[in-house]
């Protein structure tokens, strides 16, 4: 079988609190590990979508309104669907798995992936995945 669930691609999440939300693959568990038996991914992916900016708004506006909120966690392969994109920013460094054992850990790396996303969305690049899904 070919493995198509690689790191930086795309998926939406389908089971949880973040069922509809878009994120990223991290790193990919495809054999399982201990603890978790199954094939599982790490996943980085928007809690909080940016809003929409209109030209009037003013340049303080316009910053609130492109922020986003960002999460980690694993999830299990079937509660993903993966998508035909790709989302080329490189989170290998930022997240691993030891950010999901303690609570400081797992904040400071939200921190850094919405610094990343923040900086993708301001180029203008990747527009899909900054924007609600809507259906």
């Amino acid at each position: 079988m070919v493995k198509f669930l690689k790191p930086n691609k795309a998926v939406i999440l389908l089971q949880g609190r973040f069922a509809g939300h878009k994120a990223t693959i991290v790193k990919n568990f495809d054999d399982g590990t201990r603890d978790r038996p199954y094939g599982h991914c790490l996943v980085a992916g928007i809690a909080k979508y940016p809003s929409k900016v209109i030209r009037k708004d003013s340049a303080k506006k316009q910053a609130k309104k492109s922020r986003v909120k960002a999460f980690v966690k694993l999830v299990n392969y079937n509660h993903i669907m993966p998508t035909r994109y790709t989302l080329d920013v490189d989170l290998k460094d930022v997240v691993s798995g030891d950010a999901l054992v303690s609570r400081d850990k797992k904040v400071t790396a939200c921190k850094e992936i919405k610094g990343k996303f923040e900086e993708r969305f301001k180029t203008g690049k990747n527009r899909w995945f900054f924007s609600k899904l809507r259906f």
